[in-house]
């Protein structure tokens, strides 16, 4: 059985290769119709869940249409549990140290963007010199929640609101549905002030602002200020499949919005599916920076 999973953001990358990194998602469909409905009828077991019962592969079968305004369930990144982590930054703008490939910064984001010390990607320091703000599991904040760890996500709808929760850090978001506007002075939120609206029977676009300017936008620093303004999109291709946009707006730090997810896609899971728990443990931190962080760093630990 697998074990739960509680891990210091500095040693996640280790998870990569863990037993919890399991094919959750539909295989790619072959053959004939035929043989893929002969194949969706009885999916063999490829894992537990933390209940020990087991995990199957999503059946495959012919596609559903959507239903109107809603996009609840549980939802898995459909390319692999491993397609929304985004260790090298932003799904649609990693940080591969090439120019073209990077946001288009202010001169005033670029001052920001080059105090910042991530301990991966093509500017990355050694453990003890990074000053990732979540090292010591401050709260990660969004849009981060979007751009790094995006794992298996459970989306639900009330009359007034659709709530978020995703499976790292165990965290929730509260986005409004009931019409109000989004507040023009907020008080900082780790995770700002979300409101949304359906654009059409399938697409949910959603915008937040108020994010504390302590929080990085990704994985590996990139920056942003009390100006920043993120869209979600939302879109329910068919029963089975949602696609999820982010797009940042902020004036200080960037000349233009950029895109820094584009439609991922994601397969939806079983009603019954279990998600584990992904936890950053003080404790836990702590010891990885004693047993590997520091050494790596060769810091004297005395």
């Amino acid at each position: 059985m697998l074990t739960r999973l509680v891990a210091s953001r500095l040693g996640i990358a280790v998870l990569t290769f863990s037993a919890l990194m399991r094919g959750q998602t539909a295989p790619p469909q072959s053959g004939t119709p035929k043989e893929q409905k002969t194949a969706s009828v009885a999916p063999a077991p490829i894992d537990v869940d933390g209940w020990g019962r087991p995990i199957t592969a999503p059946m495959q079968g012919q596609k559903a249409p959507a239903p109107r305004r809603d996009i609840s369930g549980t939802w898995e990144p459909a390319n692999g549990p491993l397609d929304g982590v985004q260790f090298y930054g932003s799904k649609a703008v990693p940080e591969d140290g090439k120019a073209d490939r990077e946001p288009p910064y202010t001169p005033l984001g670029r001052e920001l963007w080059n105090g910042n010390k991530p301990s991966i990607g093509s500017r990355s320091v050694l453990p003890a010199e990074a000053n990732d703000p979540v090292i010591n599991c401050d709260p990660q904040g969004f849009p981060r929640e979007d751009l790094f760890q995006l794992r298996t996500t459970q989306i639900l709808q009330t009359p007034m609101s659709v709530v978020i929760l995703y499976e790292f850090d165990r965290i929730w978001r509260v986005i409004w549905m009931d019409g109000r506007a989004l507040p023009e002075d907020p008080e900082p939120r780790w995770f700002g002030y979300s409101v949304g609206k359906w654009v059409d029977d399938y697409t949910l676009v959603v915008e937040t602002t108020g994010m504390d300017e302590r929080t990085w936008l990704d994985n590996v620093g990139r920056p942003h200020s009390q100006e920043l303004h993120v869209e979600e999109r939302f879109h329910r291709v068919d029963r089975d499949h949602l696609e999820w946009t982010v797009t940042i707006e902020d004036p200080k730090i960037y000349t233009n919005p950029w895109v820094a997810m584009d439609k991922l896609p994601f397969y939806l899971q079983p009603p019954s599916f279990d998600v584990r728990e992904m936890i950053c443990s003080p404790s836990e931190s702590a010891e990885y920076d004693n047993l590997i962080g520091n050494p790596a760093s060769e810091k004297d630990r005395h």
